[in-house]
C-alpha cells in the first residue's frame, strides 16, 4: 500500500511519463501522479480531493477508447489513461461515427483537451450513441493537458463510503423533498447561507437547477460561478462582464466558486452548462464545466445545449441519486419525451454499469387527456350557461387536469398511479351529479350536448349498418367537432324509431329493449345493455317525457354498475303507469353516465287502455 496514504502525487511534467509507469505498475502502492506545475489550483483541489476519497483502485474499463489530440499531449498523459477502456482506438476512424460505432460496439470513453472537444467529431458520436442499447458515450477533458490530466487522475479515486450526503439547489422549482436528499429551493435562499451550504458540506452528488449562461447558474441572489483567477484569459475571446473590469451581475459575495465545491459528482443542470468548444460563448476562463472538472469532482455531468429541464427530472435525479443509477442516462431518458437530442453529457467513468433507462414518455394516462377534452368541451363551448350548477366543480377539476397534463408535474408531484386515483375519485363523484341532475331535470342543458355540438360539425364519411333495439337495420355515424372545443358526437338513426343513440367517441353505447306496449296501470320493464368503453363505474337512468312523469314512476330512478370495458353489463328498469294515463304512444330514454359524458338511448312505446 501507499506507505503515506497519499492519493494525489503532484509532479511536473517533466517526470510524469515516468510517474505514470511506476503507478501502472503498482498502483496499490504509489499514488497516483498530477502534474501541478504552475497550477495552483489543482494542488489545492487535490488537497480537497483528500476529504472525499479514501483509495486507489483501478476503475472498470470500457470497452473502446479514443484520444484527441493525442500528439499534441505531454507525454504521459495518455498513457495514465491507457487502462480505463480495454481497446484504443485512432482518432481518424472517427471520421464516419456511424459505420465506426456499428464496427465498434459497446461503451466509448472520449479523451481530449477542451479545444478538442468541437461538433466535429463529438455531436455525431453524441447522436448516434443517444438512446442506444449497445453504446453510452463518456468523455474526459479539461481546459489543458494539466486540467485533462488531473481529470484522469480522479478516476483512479475511490470515494469514502461515509460521504452520503445527496443535495439539489434549484432556483426554477419547489420539488418535492425525498427522504435522504437535501432540497434547497428558492424559499430557502431568503433565509439560508447556501454559499456555506454548498461549501461546507462533503457531498456524494450534488445538482445545481436553475437559469444562467455557461459561465453561471443562478440560485437567487447566490450564484454559481465558473471563474477559475489562477488560469489566464485568452485575449480576444469574449467574457462576462467582471472580465472587462465590471462589477458582477449577482453579489460579489454571494458567488460560490465551482472548482471549491467537495463533491464526488457535480450535475449542472442548466442551459448551455457544458458546450463543446466550438459553441461557447465566453473565454475558457469563465467556463463552468471547466471550473468544475479542475475542482475535486471525480464525476461531471453539463448540459451541451439547451434542455426544459424541471420538475420532472429533478425528481428523476433525485430518485437516480438514491439507488445509484447513472444521471446522465436517467435525465436523457427524463427527457426524451420533450426534445428528440441528447442534453447531457458525462465527463467521468460511470460508477457501475447501469441498463440505460427506458426514454421517459410524459404523456399523462389517456383518461386525463379524455377527461380534459371533454371539459374543455363543457366550459368552452357555450354549451352550459355562466350559472350552471355544475360549472364551479367542472372548473375545479378542470384546474387539476391542466397540472396533470403539464410536464412539471406530471409523473413528478404525483405518481400516474396517484393522479389515476385522484382521477377517477373526482369523476366518481361529478358523474354520480350529473346523473342526478338529468334524473331531476331531463332537459338540463347538459342533454342538448348532441345538437349543440352537432351544429359546429361536419359529417364524416364513414357510416356503418347496426341493429336498433327495435330489431330493424340502423345507421350509425359521427359528426366530427370544427373548433377544439366541440366535441365529436356519434349518432344512430333507424327509420322507424328515429335518432335512437346518442354518445361521445370513448363513452359507453347502450341499447334499450322493452315491450312494445303496455296496459294502463301496468308496468313495462326496460333491459338496458350497456357497453362502458373503460373498466369502471357506470351511472345509468331511464326517464320519461315531461308530459308523462305525473303518470309514471321509474324504479329505480338511479343504479350505479361496475362495467367491465367492451363486455355487455345489463340493467333492468321497470316504469309503473297509473291507470288513468292516457293512451297513446311515448318513448322512454335511458341514459349511461361516465366520465362526464352522457350516453342515451331513446325508445319508443304505446300505452294501451286496460
Amino acid at each position: 500500500m501507499n506507505p503515506a496514504g497519499l492519493l494525489f502525487r503532484p509532479v511536473k511534467f517533466a517526470h510524469l511519463p515516468s510517474a505514470v509507469k511506476e503507478f501502472l505498475d503498482a498502483p496499490d502502492a504509489v499514488a497516483v501522479p498530477v502534474p501541478v506545475e504552475g497550477r495552483d489550483d489543482l494542488a489545492q483541489s487535490a488537497e480537497l480531493a483528500s476529504r472525499l476519497y479514501t483509495a486507489l483502485d483501478r476503475p472498470r474499463p470500457l470497452d473502446l477508447g479514443v484520444v484527441l489530440g493525442e500528439d499534441r499531449l505531454p507525454d504521459g498523459v495518455a498513457d495514465l489513461a491507457r487502462p480505463l477502456a480495454r481497446t484504443w482506438l485512432p482518432e481518424n476512424q472517427l471520421a464516419d461515427a456511424p459505420a465506426f460505432l456499428r464496427d465498434h460496439p459497446g461503451s466509448l470513453l472520449l479523451i481530449g483537451c477542451y479545444d478538442r472537444l468541437t461538433l466535429d467529431p463529438v455531436r455525431s458520436l453524441l447522436l448516434a450513441t443517444y438512446r442506444s442499447r449497445t453504446h453510452a458515450l463518456t468523455l474526459l477533458s479539461g481546459r489543458d493537458a494539466a486540467s485533462l490530466a488531473w481529470s484522469i487522475a480522479k478516476q483512479y479515486a475511490r470515494a469514502d463510503t461515509g460521504i452520503d450526503a445527496l443535495g439539489l439547489f434549484t432556483d426554477t422549482d419547489r420539488p418535492p423533498h425525498l427522504p435522504g436528499v437535501q432540497v434547497f429551493d428558492d424559499r430557502d435562499f431568503e433565509r439560508v447561507d447556501i454559499q456555506s451550504a454548498i461549501l461546507g458540506t462533503r457531498w456524494r452528488k450534488v445538482a445545481f437547477q436553475g437559469h444562467g449562461k455557461d459561465d453561471s447558474v443562478n440560485l437567487g441572489e447566490f450564484t454559481i460561478c465558473g471563474l477559475n483567477p489562477a488560469v489566464p484569459s485568452r485575449p480576444g475571446l469574449l467574457g462576462p462582464r467582471c472580465a472587462y473590469g465590471l462589477p458582477c451581475y449577482k453579489p460579489e459575495d454571494k458567488l460560490v466558486p465551482l472548482h471549491r465545491v467537495t463533491a464526488v459528482e457535480v450535475v449542472l443542470s442548466a442551459c448551455n452548462s457544458g458546450p463543446l468548444a466550438d459553441l461557447a460563448l465566453y473565454d475558457p476562463k469563465y467556463q463552468l464545466l471547466l471550473n468544475a472538472l479542475d475542482g475535486p469532482a471525480r464525476t461531471v455531468v453539463a448540459a451541451v445545449s439547451v434542455h426544459d429541464s424541471d420538475r420532472p427530472e429533478n425528481v428523476a435525479w433525485m430518485r437516480s441519486a438514491l439507488t445509484g443509477a447513472d444521471t446522465v442516462d436517467t435525465l436523457n431518458a427524463s427527457l426524451a419525451g420533450s426534445h428528440p437530442y441528447p442534453a447531457f453529457l458525462r465527463f467521468g467513468l460511470p460508477d457501475t454499469p447501469h441498463p440505460a433507462p427506458e426514454p421517459a414518455d410524459h404523456r399523462p394516462d389517456p383518461l386525463v387527456l379524455t377527461v380534459g377534452r371533454r371539459l374543455n368541451a363543457l366550459l368552452g363551448s357555450e354549451l352550459l350557461p355562466h350559472n350552471h350548477a355544475l360549472r364551479p366543480r367542472l372548473t375545479k377539476l378542470a384546474r387539476k387536469v391542466d397540472l396533470w397534463v403539464a410536464r412539471p408535474t406530471h409523473l413528478a408531484d404525483q405518481s400516474a398511479a396517484e393522479i389515476h386515483t385522484s382521477l377517477t375519485a373526482d369523476l366518481q363523484s361529478l358523474d354520480h351529479a350529473i346523473a342526478g341532475q338529468v334524473a331531476a331535470n331531463p332537459e338540463d342543458e347538459l342533454m342538448t350536448y348532441p345538437a349543440h355540438f352537432g351544429d359546429r360539425s361536419s359529417l364524416d364519411h364513414e357510416v356503418r349498418e347496426v341493429t336498433c333495439h327495435c330489431g330493424r337495420p340502423a345507421q350509425e355515424f359521427t359528426r366530427r367537432g370544427l373548433l377544439p372545443q366541440v366535441l365529436d358526437t356519434t349518432c344512430a338513426v333507424c327509420m322507424r324509431c328515429g335518432d335512437v343513440t346518442f354518445r361521445l367517441p370513448e363513452a359507453p353505447s347502450l341499447l334499450a329493449y322493452s315491450a312494445d306496449e303496455v296496459e294502463q296501470g301496468g308496468f313495462l320493464e326496460v333491459r338496458a345493455v350497456l357497453n362502458a368503453a373503460r373498466t369502471g363505474p357506470v351511472r345509468l337512468g331511464l326517464f320519461v317525457p315531461t308530459y308523462l312523469r305525473e303518470d309514471a314512476r321509474v324504479e329505480p330512478e338511479l343504479v350505479k354498475v361496475r362495467a367491465t370495458g367492451g363486455q355487455p353489463q345489463y340493467v333492468v328498469f321497470r316504469v309503473r303507469f297509473d291507470p288513468a294515463t292516457a293512451p297513446q304512444a311515448y318513448y322512454f330514454t335511458v341514459f349511461a353516465v361516465q366520465d362526464l359524458a352522457v350516453s342515451t338511448a331513446r325508445r319508443h312505446f304505446g300505452v294501451l287502455p286496460r
